[in-house]
This record gives C-alpha cells, structure tokens and sequence, in this order.
C-alpha cells in the first residue's frame, strides 16, 4: 500500500521491534504484508544472533505514534512473540508531491522531494517503470535512465537527487 501523497507525512513516530527465531521466512513476508496493509508507515527484517548462537530476524517498523498500541498488540498476534519493544521518534520529512513525465516509453509517475521550497531528489516510481519496461521489451534500467532524464528536465529539479 502506498501513502496517500495527499497526507501529510508525520513527523513524530514510533519503532516497533519483536526479535523472533522461532517462525519461518515465509510468515515473516506475510507479517510484514499485514502490518503495511493495516497502515504501517514502513516494515523491514534483519537477520540477527540470538542467544545460544541461534540465528532470528529482528522485525521492525514504523507507525504513527498514535497508533504504537494498535501495532504493538498486532505484531503480537501475527508473530506468537511474548512482547515487543518500542521507542518515539522525531524526524525531519521531505514535502512530497508527484508529477508525471512523458518519455519515450510511456508515462511515469515522479515522487518530487523539497526542503525549505528547494527540489532535493526527484525519483521516478518503480512500479511505473517496471510495467513500462514490461511493454516494451526494455530492462528497467533503461527505463529508468530515461525517466530520471526526463525528471531532471522539469523545471526547478536540475541538479537535485534521484
């Protein structure tokens, strides 16, 4: 699920983290399916050590702080762990607006990042990409090279990111 880019993206959020060592790396991609579906603003593993040398993954992710008891119980129930962590966080977010291009290919959306008014990354979205690259028999790096041209063309974006 993508962000509505029409929302603001908040500022002040929580971390969730459950080490697990005790489920399998297909569970683990649906856990994470489920939490993006429910409206986590982000979910990753990372492999870790546990103790007793076993290996685990450590799930993580983010949500909106007003939220942190909603996810926290869910992670619960969707992994079998006996708790979670927590922590607040403060962070500082791009404004974020998408505009579309026109390129030999077809039309690709252009998440458009500014700070304090000034474009600072302008990244073509995969998804486009990979279905143009799709219909025309092209790799999606070739897409993309042309996307992101197409990006730096538009107008304040010139030497921004992306």
């Amino acid at each position: 699920m993508s962000p509505d880019p029409t929302t603001p993206t908040p500022t002040a959020v929580t971390e969730i983290v459950v080490n697990l060592d005790d489920v399998t790396g297909e569970l683990i991609g649906d856990v994470q399916r489920e939490l993006l579906a429910a409206g986590a603003l982000d979910v990753w593993a990372s492999a870790i050590q546990m103790k007793k040398g076993r290996p685990g993954v450590m799930l993580s992710l983010l949500c909106e702080t007003d939220r942190r008891d909603v996810f926290a119980k869910l992670v619960i129930e969707l992994t079998g762990s006996f708790g979670v962590r927590y922590r607040d966080w403060g962070r500082l977010v791009l404004d974020r607006r998408h505009v579309s291009v026109d390129i030999s290919f077809g039309k690709v959306r252009v998440k458009v990042g500014e700070l304090d008014g000034k474009i600072v990354v302008a990244q073509p979205e995969f998804e486009d990409v990979k279905r143009l690259a799709h219909e025309a028999g092209a790799t999606a790096r070739e897409v993309m090279e042309a996307a992101r041209a197409a990006a730096r063309a538009l107008p304040g974006v010139g030497e921004a990111q992306g």
